[in-house]
């Protein structure tokens, strides 16, 4: 046993022993363990970057980051991989290709659902839809509202996730465009107040579709110096969102935050920067019949010898 693995059973053991779980019941059930992958504001970073790079040299890179995905796999048997948005813009494979090569490379690495970013509308809505065919997966969006436009019934609020005995509601919610985006390039779409709408989407997941665990895809920004709301005012005025995963302000976390909702329970919150150079990876335990569940996180660098796994 590695110096992580005991770090990580050491944890779990400390966890059990001061829960309220029936000792004699933690025996009898099985713990099912969910792991969620996850990226943020890769902003088209197809390539690593140069081995001469001051900051980041040979760091990030799709193909790295499909291998760890793929050994991560191997290894756990319940996995979502998703995205926080800003998957576009930000190389000259978005100049040439408009995002055709970015959903192509997501969709051969198997995620699972993303949400939608500001500069996703960097070459207009109508690219971004002729795009989707290219994309396996989801856009998940609530507070977007696309009526009379061609992204009409093209995203989705939300998508339900069947784990083994676990259900996983997973929606997304977007910045304001107005002021950030020119408005020729999202034209009529309506931004709706994402607070309001996701404690309702998170509601409806929780009480009437029964998830036992509900993740936003958030596109909003860690946080401000003001008002603006951000992934811990979403949390902090927030009931029945389990996990948060942000993007936007390429905030790079060494591990997730947590802060506390309106009813007093912990909000994990996690973002890992921006280009691809860190993969997020949270694992999750549940027990299912006395309604518990224990959460960590952990970053991956994406490198040729990754490190975090």
């Amino acid at each position: 046993m590695n110096r992580r693995d005991f770090i990580r059973l050491s944890a779990l053991t400390g966890a059990l022993s001061v829960s309220p779980w029936p000792l004699h019941a933690i025996g009898k059930e099985e713990m099912i363990k969910l792991t969620i992958l996850h990226t943020n504001d890769v902003h088209s970073r197809i390539e690593p970057f140069p081995i001469d790079h001051k900051r980041y040299p040979g760091m990030g890179g799709a193909a790295a980051r499909a291998s760890i995905i793929k050994d991560i796999r191997a290894k756990e048997e319940h996995v979502l991989l998703l995205d926080a948005g800003d998957m576009f813009q930000g190389t000259p494979y978005f100049n040439f290709f408009n995002g055709e090569l970015e959903f192509k490379l997501m969709s051969e690495m198997g995620y699972d659902a993303a949400t939608i970013g500001n500069h996703d509308f960097d070459a207009g809505m109508d690219s971004l839809y002729q795009q989707l065919e290219n994309a396996n997966f989801p856009l998940l969006n609530c507070n977007y509202d696309f009526r009379d436009t061609i992204m009409e019934g093209q995203t989705a609020p939300y998508k339900i996730f069947k784990k083994g005995k676990l259900n996983i509601g997973v929606f997304g919610v977007g910045i304001e465009l107005d002021g950030l985006v020119p408005s020729k390039l999202y034209g009529k779409t309506k931004y709706l107040n994402p607070v309001n709408i996701a404690n309702e989407t998170a509601k409806f997941l929780k009480e009437e579709m029964k998830c036992d665990y509900v993740v936003v895809l958030s596109h909003l920004g860690f946080e401000y110096d003001h008002n603006k709301v951000s992934d811990k005012v979403l949390a902090s005025n927030s009931s029945n969102i389990d996990l948060i995963l942000g993007g936007h302000t390429h905030t790079f976390l060494d591990q997730p935050v947590w802060q506390r909702n309106v009813e007093g329970e912990l909000v994990m919150i996690n973002q890992v920067g921006w280009a691809g150079l860190i993969l997020g990876k949270i694992e999750i335990y549940f027990q299912k019949s006395f309604n518990k569940k224990w959460a960590y996180g952990e970053t991956v660098i994406v490198d040729k010898n990754p490190i975090g796994i």
